[in-house]
């Protein structure tokens, strides 16, 4: 069985290509030309860094504050929001202990909170768009 190490990790890439993937997702750069910003309908459901912290690349999604708790509990690589609200975000390091089809899902899960916070109107146009 191979170790962390020896198992090939997603990259920012790939991450980039997961978030672009979501219906309706548009790719900005708002804050500087570092940070990549993710959006659905408006509204953030992921950023991250260009420029890797001292654990690697991460990503902040939008997640709810039980799953944050029971996520950070499980993996080291999960942690309170950098630069956001600790309560509804969680930093993702992607080259950690977190299996990439969990960070797949957890940008899923990130866009499904962004969308059940919209009003009825727009869940409702998110939902019939293609």
């Amino acid at each position: 069985m191979l170790s962390l190490q020896q198992k090939k990790r997603m990259n920012i890439e790939e991450l980039r290509e997961h978030c672009l993937a979501v219906k309706g997702a548009v790719e900005c750069m708002p804050f500087d030309e570092d940070t990549m910003v993710y959006k659905v309908m408006g509204k953030m459901f992921a950023y991250f860094s260009l420029m890797p912290k001292e654990n690697g690349f991460w990503v902040n999604m939008k997640c709810h504050p039980e799953k944050s708790a029971h996520l950070m509990e499980h993996y080291q690589g999960i942690t309170s929001g950098y630069h956001a609200d600790k309560r509804y975000w969680i930093t993702v390091y992607i080259q950690s202990d977190i299996p990439d089809r969990l960070i797949v899902e957890l940008i899923t899960h990130s866009v499904e909170e962004v969308i059940e916070k919209l009003p009825k109107y727009k869940r409702i146009a998110y939902q019939e768009s293609k």
